[in-house]
């Protein structure tokens, strides 16, 4: 399960790596410096903010699956508090472009969650054990 989730992310990021180059040029030739500058500070957060997911509900799945959804919607709801925060706080900005710190940071959000939905898809895994695996039953939980 953990190894399926990991080469999830890792091709989830590369797509959304792409994806992110193609927004900081964008914004760099459509706004100059501070859409380049916009763009890149809208990569770091939005790469810091999934990093954080990671690695919260990858420990959080070693514990249980519970714990999992818990970590995942406490880390979601943080975040997008920060989010709100940090948005307020550069929305009058003029060392940077607000509008393509926005826009990169959307585009960033739905690229890397679109992959993760079509890399799960793809993925091949069993939904029920098959017998004689080492997996314990559902009565030995």
């Amino acid at each position: 399960m953990v190894a399926n989730y990991v080469r999830i992310v890792r091709r989830s990021a590369a797509v959304a790596a792409i994806a992110a180059a193609v927004m900081v040029a964008l914004a760099a030739g459509l706004a100059g410096s501070k859409g380049l500058a916009g763009a890149a500070i809208g990569v770091g957060i939005v790469a810091a903010f999934f990093a954080i997911s990671v690695i919260v509900v990858g420990r959080a799945a070693r514990v249980s699956p519970q714990a999992m959804m818990v970590a995942a919607l406490t880390t979601y709801l943080v975040k997008i508090v920060i989010l709100l925060i940090l948005v307020g706080q550069f929305q009058n900005s003029a060392a940077f472009n607000p509008r393509m710190f926005g826009m990169t940071a959307i585009v960033c959000v739905l690229v890397y969650s679109a992959a993760q939905v079509v890399w799960s898809m793809r993925l091949k895994t069993l939904y029920v054990d098959p017998p004689g695996s080492s997996s314990p039953s559902a009565g030995e939980r």
